[in-house]
């Protein structure tokens, strides 16, 4: 029997019919993978999936698949346990900082939370934050956009603090949205002209917010009120374009369009992670393209 299996589920002793990636890419067919470099080749290539033939292998093709599915609903379970508490303290520290008495250090162990669940698995906790309800909407959005900067930024190279700063920054990038009335925000149909404009102030609404804490860093300031802004200087609210956007707000932004593009919102279906990807790599005069493809490796 000839199974489809994800790629990261390849291991040594499996028989492979066929990589599914280009011939040009990867060459061999039909063979018994006889070494962990093997392994490694396969997983470096384009392709998601690999055809197994289970006669012809040495190990229990199914054991495998059984004990991946097992560890998944872990991941998964967990996962979501940490996304519901997180939400959680999410939402009291944008009631703080609404108020005025925002303690900036407490959102660093929720950042540090959700970027373990997303190195952990990133498409399970991707599955886990696409689907949202009406109520935590903006909240899980937060959570998913924050743990998409910081392990894009660690692919990239980010010290640990740093890593870190952009965690708290895509946690609080949104919270201009509280001024926005749930009504707006959820709303199914075309916005009018009143609701775009609100929906169109929250960076700079939040910005403010932030800014009168007093103990915001600059890179949290800039994330809030800058992650709208696109390299052609269509974005807003400042219109910005090219270099005067700094690398921490580009690489905000990608992640804030991806988490939006590959989640159901009440007016549209979730797009796939590919969809998502090709859509914003073809925006390349909106988006940095390298980060968009970086973004993209990061799941399977």
């Amino acid at each position: 029997m000839v199974l489809r299996i994800p790629k990261h589920l390849v291991r040594k002793g499996m028989f492979i019919e066929t990589v599914e990636c280009p011939v040009t890419e990867f060459q061999a067919r039909r063979f018994l993978i006889k070494s962990e470099d093997a392994v490694r080749a396969i997983l470096a290539t384009s392709a998601t999936h690999a055809l197994v033939n289970q006669q012809h292998s040495t190990i229990d093709v199914d054991a495998v698949m059984h004990g991946a599915a097992k560890a998944q609903e872990e991941q998964r379970q967990h996962t979501l346990e940490t996304v519901s508490q997180s939400a959680r303290s999410l939402r009291e520290s944008f009631m703080a900082a609404q108020a005025g008495t925002l303690k900036i250090e407490t959102l660093g162990p929720v950042a540090d939370e959700i970027a373990e669940r997303i190195e952990a698995a990133p498409d399970v906790f991707l599955e886990v934050t696409r689907l949202k309800t009406k109520d935590e909407g903006t909240y899980v959005h937060s959570l998913a956009v924050s743990a998409l900067m910081m392990q894009l930024a660690r692919a990239l190279g980010y010290d640990d603090d740093a890593v870190r700063e952009l965690g708290v920054a895509g946690l609080l990038h949104d919270v201009g949205k509280l001024m926005v009335p749930n009504a707006v925000l959820n709303k199914t149909g075309r916005l009018d002209a009143n609701e775009r404009q609100l929906v169109r102030n929250h960076p700079e609404v939040g910005y403010r917010m932030l800014k009168q804490q007093g103990n915001v860093s600059g890179i949290v300031l800039d994330v809030c009120r800058l992650h709208h802004e696109a390299l052609d200087g269509t974005g807003y609210p400042l219109g910005l374009k090219g270099e005067k956007i700094s690398a921490e707000v580009r690489l905000a932004t990608v992640c804030d369009v991806f988490e939006a593009l590959t989640s159901a919102r009440p007016y549209k279906k979730a797009w796939s992670t590919k969809d998502a990807i090709n859509w914003m790599f073809d925006h390349n005069q909106m988006f940095d393209t390298k980060l968009v493809l970086r973004l993209g490796s990061m799941f399977s």
